[in-house]
């Protein structure tokens, strides 16, 4: 008789992480002497990118005075209010305090918003690619029904898409700007699957549980040029009981370390999301919470930041695109998107079904990132790593951790490694 497993069934089916598997392959290789570039994980170096002076000098602070205990399970008042003014300031967003939950960075308040609103055997619909719905999908149960995406619409999903697939469905999350691909709904676009959901819901009636949307606007304050961030809410009031916004400071203050982001939602649906968040023990550090309640509220050192921020990370935008593009014009296999938000940039390598210089036949992306790495010395994800289809040959380039100077090397050393691949 063969043994009884030890471990959970959600434990033994469970995948791992493909972006940090990549990441830990890189790790790897720096540890060995190998030089690389590395474009995967959506993080910052602290070298390229500091958090705020005044939110570190707050963290400090908060810590001398003593600010060392448990905060309370739904966040300090003081942050929750200051997140409630931040919106209204920066938004126009209006909410009553009751429907803000603090939590330990997004990914707390997205894990809750799934459990708050989501059975085993429920419909969650997402579109491809898009970040960790498929891994949230897996450890509920829940049924995740898809909708695959191309750069005709910069990854992003159209109410037309979506018309067939919300009809029953629990969930509906939508990312913008999106990671992986740095592009953003537009206003018509985005009010359009508003009113998709609106329409919907009234249908529904009070005999059948609402369609809700999860909106990750995590990357809202970091568009580039004439890239506007568009919410669901001010596009369309009616569907306000209906939506949850999630956001952080973790990514336009480069503070992904501090782990304090937030949750928006009804007050109904806030109370189960902070039972969960208290269960679990994701609550932001108090600290940490203090310091950015106060900064917050610092609107001009906000606005100082942010200057600084958007231009450090459109100039590493900029560079990248700029020689994806040049490599496109010189009849290299190579195509990019403008990059419209966020930190990354989406670049396709046909490079399926060529041949290296050294004779390896690559035949799938896997093969072409596996490629890349060891002879470019340049580290990148597939699309695949967020639930889209394999060997489209797209990545995500991020630029967090990376210097203007390293992105330009990098562009050589793939130009040079590209250069090299032959077709069958």
């Amino acid at each position: 008789m063969s043994a009884s497993p030890r471990l959970s069934t959600l434990a033994e089916g469970l995948r791992g992480s493909s972006i940090l598997g990549i990441a830990a392959e890189v790790r790897s290789l720096v540890k060995t002497g190998h030089d690389v570039v590395d474009l995967t994980v959506g993080d910052f170096s602290s070298k390229q990118f500091r958090i705020p002076q005044e939110l570190e000098d707050g963290i400090v602070d908060a810590l001398r005075s003593g600010e060392s205990t448990y905060p309370p399970p739904n966040g300090l008042e003081t942050l929750r209010q200051t997140i409630r003014d931040f919106y209204v300031r920066r938004l126009a967003l209006t909410f009553p305090l009751e429907s803000v939950l603090v939590t330990a960075g997004a990914r707390p308040a997205i894990y809750a918003t799934y459990r708050a609103l989501v059975d085993p055997g429920d419909r969650v619909v997402f579109a491809t690619p898009s970040w960790n719905n498929d891994y949230y999908c897996a450890m509920l149960g829940a049924v995740p029904v898809t909708v695959a995406c191309d750069a005709s619409t910069g990854f992003l999903p159209t109410a037309d898409q979506l018309r067939p697939l919300v009809r029953g469905a629990r969930l509906l999350a939508l990312n913008s700007p999106l990671n992986p691909t740095g592009t953003v709904f537009d206003a018509e676009q985005l009010l359009a699957i508003c009113d998709l959901i609106v329409d919907e819901n009234d249908r529904r009636g009070a005999a059948e549980r609402p369609l809700y949307l999860m909106y990750d606007q995590v990357y809202w304050m970091l568009t580039t040029r004439d890239a506007q961030h568009v919410d669901p809410i001010t596009l369309c009031p009616e569907i306000a009981p209906y939506v949850v916004l999630v956001d952080a400071i973790s990514k336009a203050f480069a503070a992904t370390g501090l782990r304090v982001g937030w949750a928006i939602a009804p007050a109904d649906v806030i109370k189960p999301m902070n039972d969960v968040v208290g269960h679990t023990g994701a609550w932001a550090p108090r600290a940490e919470q203090v310091a950015a309640a106060r900064f917050l509220a610092d609107h001009e050192s906000v606005d100082r930041y942010m200057d600084n921020m958007r231009r450090e990370s459109a100039a590493r935008l900029d560079a990248a695109y700029r020689g994806l593009v040049t490599m496109c014009a010189d009849g290299l296999p190579v195509e990019a998107i403008r990059p419209q938000g966020a930190i990354y940039v989406s670049a396709r390598f046909h490079l399926r079904g060529t041949t290296t210089a050294d004779g390896e036949r690559l035949a799938t992306d896997e093969d072409v990132r596996r490629y890349l790495l060891h002879a470019a010395g340049v580290a990148i994800v597939p699309f695949s790593a967020f639930g889209a289809a394999a060997d489209h040959g797209w990545f995500r380039l991020s630029i967090g951790a990376v210097s203007v100077a390293q992105i330009e090397t990098a562009l050589r050393s793939l130009r040079v490694a590209i250069s090299d691949c032959v077709a069958d």
